[in-house]
């Protein structure tokens, strides 16, 4: 089963109740098809970027929900009565892919698992040795076309 975020956007004035309570149905529901809950997380209340329209208003502030859990693909299509839900103002489901980062994504073409960092070549774009180097003289040259 793969894992999945679900997060939810639900208006800012819902009571901590009725939150919980939105919470638990869709646990309930991703448990009653062999799935598993594996973290939940509230961001509180943000700042949207812009107003959200619903049918009592506009709304620019939300509460941010965001539940992790392990289910299988078709969760998507099972959730989809969450769009007749009066307290959300959104909400999305992203799943997890293979996606390896930082020491992960080094490890994986080391067998021994040791890393060797000379392969990095030892200059780097943050030294400023070279930046008298560096002189964009285009500029003149075209200025000079114009003039002739």
């Amino acid at each position: 089963m793969p894992l999945y975020d679900c997060m939810l956007m639900l208006k800012p004035h819902v009571r901590k109740e009725a939150l919980m309570d939105l919470v638990a149905r869709v646990g309930k529901h991703v448990y009653s098809r062999n799935g598993v809950v594996t973290d939940i997380k509230s961001f509180g209340t943000v700042q949207l970027g812009y107003g959200i329209k619903k049918l009592d208003g506009r709304h620019y502030q939300g509460q941010l929900m965001q539940i992790t859990m392990m289910a299988t693909p078709n969760i998507n299509k099972e959730l989809h009565y969450l769009n007749k839900e009066d307290r959300l103002l959104r909400w999305l489901l992203v799943k997890h892919r293979d996606i390896k980062f930082g020491l992960e994504f080094m490890d994986e073409d080391d067998e021994d698992g040791d890393f060797d960092f000379s392969e990095f070549p030892r200059d780097s774009i943050f030294d400023n040795d070279n930046s008298d180097d560096y002189e964009d003289s285009s500029h003149d040259d075209d200025d000079d076309d114009f003039n002739q």
